[in-house]
Protein backbone atom coordinates (compact mmCIF):
# COMPACT_ATOMS: atom_id res chain seq x y z
CA UNK A 1 0.00 0.00 0.00
CA UNK A 2 2.84 2.36 0.93
CA UNK A 3 4.51 1.54 -2.36
CA UNK A 4 1.40 2.57 -4.30
CA UNK A 5 1.21 5.84 -2.38
CA UNK A 6 4.86 6.62 -3.21
CA UNK A 7 4.21 6.00 -6.91
CA UNK A 8 1.15 8.28 -6.86
CA UNK A 9 3.13 11.03 -5.09
CA UNK A 10 5.95 10.72 -7.65
CA UNK A 11 3.49 11.01 -10.53
CA UNK A 12 1.86 14.06 -8.96
CA UNK A 13 5.29 15.73 -8.48
CA UNK A 14 6.20 15.04 -12.10
CA UNK A 15 2.94 16.50 -13.32
CA UNK A 16 3.40 19.60 -11.19
CA UNK A 17 6.98 20.01 -12.46
CA UNK A 18 5.92 19.67 -16.09
CA UNK A 19 3.22 22.27 -15.53
CA UNK A 20 5.70 24.64 -13.94
CA UNK A 21 8.16 24.21 -16.82
CA UNK A 22 5.40 24.79 -19.38
CA UNK A 23 4.36 27.98 -17.61
CA UNK A 24 7.93 29.27 -17.57
CA UNK A 25 8.35 28.52 -21.29
CA UNK A 26 5.08 30.24 -22.05
CA UNK A 27 6.15 33.35 -20.13
CA UNK A 28 9.53 33.37 -21.93
CA UNK A 29 7.81 33.12 -25.31
CA UNK A 30 5.59 36.10 -24.48
CA UNK A 31 8.58 38.16 -23.39
CA UNK A 32 10.49 37.21 -26.56
CA UNK A 33 7.57 38.17 -28.78
CA UNK A 34 7.23 41.47 -26.94
CA UNK A 35 10.96 42.19 -27.46
CA UNK A 36 10.70 41.25 -31.14
CA UNK A 37 7.80 43.63 -31.59
CA UNK A 38 9.75 46.39 -29.87
CA UNK A 39 12.83 45.76 -32.08
CA UNK A 40 10.66 45.62 -35.20
CA UNK A 41 9.08 48.93 -34.25
CA UNK A 42 12.51 50.41 -33.49
CA UNK A 43 14.11 49.16 -36.77
CA UNK A 44 11.26 50.01 -39.05
CA UNK A 45 13.70 52.08 -41.18
CA UNK A 46 17.08 51.22 -42.72
CA UNK A 47 19.99 53.43 -41.74
CA UNK A 48 21.80 54.87 -44.79
CA UNK A 49 24.36 57.51 -45.69
CA UNK A 50 23.58 60.06 -48.36
CA UNK A 51 25.25 62.56 -50.68
CA UNK A 52 23.63 65.45 -52.53
CA UNK A 53 23.88 65.23 -56.32
CA UNK A 54 25.81 68.24 -57.60
CA UNK A 55 27.00 69.63 -60.89
CA UNK A 56 30.74 70.34 -61.03
CA UNK A 57 33.62 70.77 -63.46
CA UNK A 58 35.53 67.45 -63.64
CA UNK A 59 39.19 67.57 -62.74
CA UNK A 60 40.75 65.72 -65.66
CA UNK A 61 44.26 67.09 -65.26
CA UNK A 62 46.59 64.13 -65.12
CA UNK A 63 50.11 63.68 -63.78
CA UNK A 64 51.91 60.73 -65.39
CA UNK A 65 55.40 59.51 -64.56
CA UNK A 66 58.06 57.79 -66.59
CA UNK A 67 61.78 57.78 -67.43
CA UNK A 68 63.51 59.88 -70.04
CA UNK A 69 64.97 57.99 -72.98
CA UNK A 70 67.25 59.36 -75.70
CA UNK A 71 65.66 60.18 -79.03
CA UNK A 72 68.63 58.45 -80.69
CA UNK A 73 71.14 55.95 -79.41
CA UNK A 74 73.52 53.72 -81.30
CA UNK A 75 76.02 50.97 -80.63
CA UNK A 76 78.61 51.73 -83.32
CA UNK A 77 80.19 48.51 -84.58
CA UNK A 78 83.15 47.67 -86.83
CA UNK A 79 82.35 46.77 -90.40
CA UNK A 80 85.76 45.24 -91.15
CA UNK A 81 88.17 43.05 -89.21
CA UNK A 82 91.53 44.52 -88.24
CA UNK A 83 93.66 46.14 -85.56
CA UNK A 84 92.64 49.51 -84.13
CA UNK A 85 95.38 52.05 -84.82
CA UNK A 86 93.86 55.28 -83.46
CA UNK A 87 90.99 56.06 -81.11
CA UNK A 88 90.10 59.70 -81.70
CA UNK A 89 87.32 60.27 -79.15
CA UNK A 90 86.78 59.43 -75.51
CA UNK A 91 83.77 58.89 -73.26
CA UNK A 92 81.88 62.14 -72.88
CA UNK A 93 83.07 63.51 -76.21
CA UNK A 94 80.48 65.06 -78.50
CA UNK A 95 80.69 63.75 -82.07
CA UNK A 96 79.03 64.91 -85.26
CA UNK A 97 77.47 62.60 -87.79
CA UNK A 98 80.19 61.55 -90.26
CA UNK A 99 83.07 62.38 -87.90
CA UNK A 100 85.96 59.87 -87.82
CA UNK A 101 86.13 58.34 -84.35
CA UNK A 102 88.74 55.60 -84.87
CA UNK A 103 90.89 54.04 -87.59
CA UNK A 104 91.89 50.47 -88.45
CA UNK A 105 95.32 49.54 -89.80
CA UNK A 106 95.30 50.33 -93.52
CA UNK A 107 98.64 48.98 -94.80
CA UNK A 108 97.22 45.98 -96.64
CA UNK A 109 94.14 47.94 -97.70
CA UNK A 110 96.35 50.61 -99.27
CA UNK A 111 98.29 47.97 -101.18
CA UNK A 112 95.06 46.41 -102.37
CA UNK A 113 93.84 49.80 -103.57
CA UNK A 114 97.06 50.47 -105.44
CA UNK A 115 96.89 47.07 -107.14
CA UNK A 116 93.24 47.65 -108.06
CA UNK A 117 94.06 51.03 -109.58
CA UNK A 118 96.97 49.51 -111.60
CA UNK A 119 94.79 46.67 -112.86
CA UNK A 120 92.07 49.11 -113.87
CA UNK A 121 94.45 51.31 -115.83
CA UNK A 122 95.95 48.25 -117.53
CA UNK A 123 92.49 47.00 -118.50
CA UNK A 124 91.60 50.41 -119.95
CA UNK A 125 94.82 50.47 -122.01
CA UNK A 126 94.15 46.98 -123.30
CA UNK A 127 90.61 47.98 -124.26
CA UNK A 128 91.89 50.93 -126.30
CA UNK A 129 94.30 48.64 -128.18
CA UNK A 130 91.54 46.13 -128.90
CA UNK A 131 89.20 48.83 -130.13
CA UNK A 132 91.84 50.16 -132.54
CA UNK A 133 92.70 46.65 -133.71
CA UNK A 134 89.03 45.81 -134.22
CA UNK A 135 88.70 48.67 -136.71
CA UNK A 136 91.33 47.09 -138.92
CA UNK A 137 90.12 43.53 -138.37
CA UNK A 138 93.05 42.57 -136.14
CA UNK A 139 90.79 41.16 -133.35
CA UNK A 140 87.41 39.54 -133.24
CA UNK A 141 84.22 40.90 -131.68
CA UNK A 142 84.50 38.35 -128.88
CA UNK A 143 88.00 39.52 -128.00
CA UNK A 144 86.76 43.10 -127.89
CA UNK A 145 83.84 42.12 -125.67
CA UNK A 146 86.19 40.26 -123.34
CA UNK A 147 88.38 43.37 -123.05
CA UNK A 148 85.38 45.49 -122.17
CA UNK A 149 84.34 42.94 -119.54
CA UNK A 150 87.86 43.04 -118.07
CA UNK A 151 87.56 46.82 -117.68
CA UNK A 152 84.20 46.43 -115.87
CA UNK A 153 85.65 43.79 -113.54
CA UNK A 154 88.69 45.91 -112.79
CA UNK A 155 86.46 48.95 -112.07
CA UNK A 156 84.34 46.90 -109.68
CA UNK A 157 87.42 45.71 -107.75
CA UNK A 158 88.73 49.27 -107.62
CA UNK A 159 85.47 50.55 -106.19
CA UNK A 160 85.47 47.75 -103.59
CA UNK A 161 89.04 48.54 -102.59
CA UNK A 162 88.14 52.19 -102.13
CA UNK A 163 85.16 51.19 -99.97
CA UNK A 164 87.36 48.88 -97.88
CA UNK A 165 89.91 51.63 -97.36
CA UNK A 166 87.12 54.03 -96.47
CA UNK A 167 85.78 51.56 -93.91
CA UNK A 168 89.14 51.69 -92.20
CA UNK A 169 88.13 55.15 -91.02
CA UNK A 170 85.27 54.47 -88.60
CA UNK A 171 82.76 57.33 -88.69
CA UNK A 172 79.87 58.19 -86.40
CA UNK A 173 76.51 57.65 -88.05
CA UNK A 174 74.60 59.92 -85.64
CA UNK A 175 75.44 63.07 -83.69
CA UNK A 176 75.64 62.67 -79.94
CA UNK A 177 77.77 62.03 -76.89
CA UNK A 178 80.02 59.00 -76.50
CA UNK A 179 78.48 57.19 -73.54
CA UNK A 180 80.81 54.15 -73.62
CA UNK A 181 84.08 53.31 -75.37
CA UNK A 182 84.74 49.61 -75.87
CA UNK A 183 88.14 49.73 -77.62
CA UNK A 184 91.71 50.85 -77.07
CA UNK A 185 94.53 51.43 -79.60
CA UNK A 186 95.86 48.02 -80.54
CA UNK A 187 92.55 46.23 -80.04
CA UNK A 188 91.84 43.59 -82.66
CA UNK A 189 88.25 43.71 -83.86
CA UNK A 190 86.13 41.68 -86.21
CA UNK A 191 83.09 42.70 -88.21
CA UNK A 192 80.27 43.47 -85.76
CA UNK A 193 82.50 44.21 -82.74
CA UNK A 194 81.01 47.02 -80.60
CA UNK A 195 83.25 50.10 -80.65
CA UNK A 196 81.29 52.99 -79.12
CA UNK A 197 77.88 53.66 -77.61
CA UNK A 198 76.64 57.05 -78.80
CA UNK A 199 73.63 58.78 -77.25
CA UNK A 200 71.85 61.87 -78.54
CA UNK A 201 70.20 63.72 -75.63
CA UNK A 202 69.50 66.99 -77.45
CA UNK A 203 66.02 65.53 -77.82
CA UNK A 204 64.53 63.01 -75.38
CA UNK A 205 61.42 60.90 -75.14
CA UNK A 206 59.20 60.40 -72.10
CA UNK A 207 56.95 57.36 -72.20
CA UNK A 208 53.92 57.43 -69.88
CA UNK A 209 50.46 55.86 -69.73
CA UNK A 210 46.99 57.39 -69.38
CA UNK A 211 43.59 55.80 -68.88
CA UNK A 212 40.72 55.80 -71.33
CA UNK A 213 39.03 58.81 -69.69
CA UNK A 214 41.90 61.08 -70.80
CA UNK A 215 42.43 59.64 -74.29
CA UNK A 216 39.64 61.70 -75.98
CA UNK A 217 41.39 64.91 -74.88
CA UNK A 218 44.83 64.01 -76.25
CA UNK A 219 46.03 64.55 -79.79
CA UNK A 220 49.29 64.38 -81.67
CA UNK A 221 51.25 67.61 -81.42
CA UNK A 222 49.59 68.72 -78.15
CA UNK A 223 51.99 70.66 -75.92
CA UNK A 224 52.68 69.08 -72.52
CA UNK A 225 54.55 70.45 -69.53
CA UNK A 226 57.31 68.13 -68.36
CA UNK A 227 59.34 68.18 -65.15
CA UNK A 228 62.34 66.22 -63.94
CA UNK A 229 62.56 65.13 -60.31
CA UNK A 230 66.16 66.40 -60.03
CA UNK A 231 65.15 69.87 -61.28
CA UNK A 232 61.94 70.64 -59.35
CA UNK A 233 62.07 74.36 -60.24
CA UNK A 234 62.48 73.84 -64.00
CA UNK A 235 59.76 73.14 -66.53
CA UNK A 236 60.44 71.69 -69.95
CA UNK A 237 58.18 71.83 -72.98
CA UNK A 238 57.14 68.55 -74.56
CA UNK A 239 54.97 67.52 -77.47
CA UNK A 240 52.92 64.34 -77.92
CA UNK A 241 54.24 62.40 -80.90
CA UNK A 242 52.63 59.01 -80.29
CA UNK A 243 49.36 57.72 -78.81
CA UNK A 244 48.98 53.95 -78.73
CA UNK A 245 45.99 52.64 -80.70
CA UNK A 246 45.64 49.75 -78.23
CA UNK A 247 45.60 49.58 -74.43
CA UNK A 248 48.19 47.57 -72.53
CA UNK A 249 47.45 44.71 -70.12
CA UNK A 250 46.54 47.21 -67.38
CA UNK A 251 43.99 48.83 -69.76
CA UNK A 252 46.11 51.99 -69.98
CA UNK A 253 47.26 53.64 -73.20
CA UNK A 254 50.99 54.32 -73.74
CA UNK A 255 51.78 57.89 -74.79
CA UNK A 256 55.17 59.16 -75.97
CA UNK A 257 56.26 62.76 -75.49
CA UNK A 258 59.21 64.40 -77.24
CA UNK A 259 61.16 66.97 -75.21
CA UNK A 260 63.80 69.37 -76.53
CA UNK A 261 66.64 69.55 -74.02
CA UNK A 262 67.98 72.91 -72.88
CA UNK A 263 71.27 74.33 -74.13
CA UNK A 264 73.20 72.74 -71.27
CA UNK A 265 71.65 69.31 -71.93
CA UNK A 266 70.68 69.08 -68.26
CA UNK A 267 68.19 66.30 -68.87
CA UNK A 268 69.84 62.89 -69.03
CA UNK A 269 68.50 59.62 -70.32
CA UNK A 270 67.22 57.47 -67.44
CA UNK A 271 66.14 60.39 -65.24
CA UNK A 272 62.69 60.27 -63.66
CA UNK A 273 60.23 62.59 -65.38
CA UNK A 274 56.66 63.78 -64.90
CA UNK A 275 54.23 64.89 -67.61
CA UNK A 276 51.36 67.20 -66.66
CA UNK A 277 48.39 66.90 -69.02
CA UNK A 278 46.18 69.96 -68.77
CA UNK A 279 42.56 69.66 -69.94
CA UNK A 280 41.05 73.17 -69.68
CA UNK A 281 37.61 74.49 -70.61
CA UNK A 282 35.65 71.53 -69.26
CA UNK A 283 31.87 71.93 -68.80
CA UNK A 284 30.17 71.25 -65.47
CA UNK A 285 28.51 67.83 -65.28
CA UNK A 286 26.47 65.85 -62.76
CA UNK A 287 28.73 63.59 -60.71
CA UNK A 288 28.06 61.13 -57.89
CA UNK A 289 30.32 58.90 -55.78
CA UNK A 290 31.07 55.45 -57.19
CA UNK A 291 29.66 53.97 -53.97
CA UNK A 292 26.19 55.24 -54.89
CA UNK A 293 25.82 52.52 -57.52
CA UNK A 294 24.17 49.26 -56.49
CA UNK A 295 26.91 46.65 -56.80
CA UNK A 296 28.99 48.40 -59.47
CA UNK A 297 28.82 51.16 -62.06
CA UNK A 298 27.80 48.55 -64.64
CA UNK A 299 24.52 47.96 -62.77
CA UNK A 300 23.38 51.48 -63.76
CA UNK A 301 21.15 51.54 -60.65
CA UNK A 302 21.17 54.10 -57.85
CA UNK A 303 18.94 54.57 -54.79
CA UNK A 304 17.82 58.07 -53.89
CA UNK A 305 16.15 59.19 -50.67
CA UNK A 306 12.74 60.74 -51.36
CA UNK A 307 10.70 61.88 -48.34
CA UNK A 308 12.20 59.21 -46.10
CA UNK A 309 11.78 56.40 -48.65
CA UNK A 310 14.40 54.75 -50.91
CA UNK A 311 13.60 54.97 -54.60
CA UNK A 312 15.51 52.91 -57.16
CA UNK A 313 16.64 54.90 -60.21
CA UNK A 314 18.13 53.67 -63.47
CA UNK A 315 20.85 56.05 -64.68
CA UNK A 316 23.24 56.36 -67.61
CA UNK A 317 26.81 56.54 -66.30
CA UNK A 318 29.51 58.39 -68.24
CA UNK A 319 33.18 58.86 -67.47
CA UNK A 320 34.70 57.35 -64.35
CA UNK A 321 37.01 59.90 -62.73
CA UNK A 322 38.63 58.37 -59.69
CA UNK A 323 35.98 57.99 -57.00
CA UNK A 324 33.45 60.04 -58.93
CA UNK A 325 31.24 58.97 -61.85
CA UNK A 326 29.61 61.23 -64.39
CA UNK A 327 25.84 60.70 -64.80
CA UNK A 328 24.51 61.51 -68.24
CA UNK A 329 20.84 60.80 -67.57
CA UNK A 330 18.55 59.62 -64.76
CA UNK A 331 19.44 62.06 -61.98
CA UNK A 332 18.92 65.78 -61.48
CA UNK A 333 20.99 68.22 -59.52
CA UNK A 334 19.91 68.38 -55.87
CA UNK A 335 18.71 64.77 -55.64
CA UNK A 336 19.76 62.84 -52.54
CA UNK A 337 21.81 59.80 -53.55
CA UNK A 338 22.21 56.96 -51.06
CA UNK A 339 25.90 56.01 -50.92
CA UNK A 340 25.89 53.24 -48.30
CA UNK A 341 23.40 50.73 -46.90
CA UNK A 342 21.94 49.78 -50.30
CA UNK A 343 22.35 46.08 -49.59
CA UNK A 344 19.31 46.27 -47.28
CA UNK A 345 17.15 48.30 -49.63
CA UNK A 346 14.43 47.65 -52.15
CA UNK A 347 12.32 50.22 -53.90
CA UNK A 348 10.06 51.82 -51.28
CA UNK A 349 12.06 50.87 -48.16
CA UNK A 350 11.81 53.52 -45.39
CA UNK A 351 15.24 54.97 -44.59
CA UNK A 352 16.83 57.04 -41.88
CA UNK A 353 19.93 59.11 -42.51
CA UNK A 354 23.01 58.69 -40.34
CA UNK A 355 25.93 61.09 -40.29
Amino acid sequence: MKKIIRIIVTIVVIIISIGAIAKVLSNNKKKSEEKTQIVAQTNATVAVRIDTVTRAVPDLDVIANGNFAPAQELSLAAEKAGRIVNVLVDEGSFVQKGQTVATIRVDQLSVDLQNAETNYQTARTDLERYENAFKTGGVTQQQLDNARQSVNNAKTKLDQSRINLGDASIRATISGIVNKRHIEPGSVVSAGTALFDIVNVSTLKLKVTVNEAQIPYLKLGKQVQVKASVFPDKTFSGKINFIAPKADEALNFPVEITITNNAANQLKAGMYGTAVFDFPNQSAVIMIPRTAFVGSVNSKQVFVADNGVARLKTVTPGRVMGEKVEVLDGLTEGAIAIISGQINLVDGTPVSVIQ
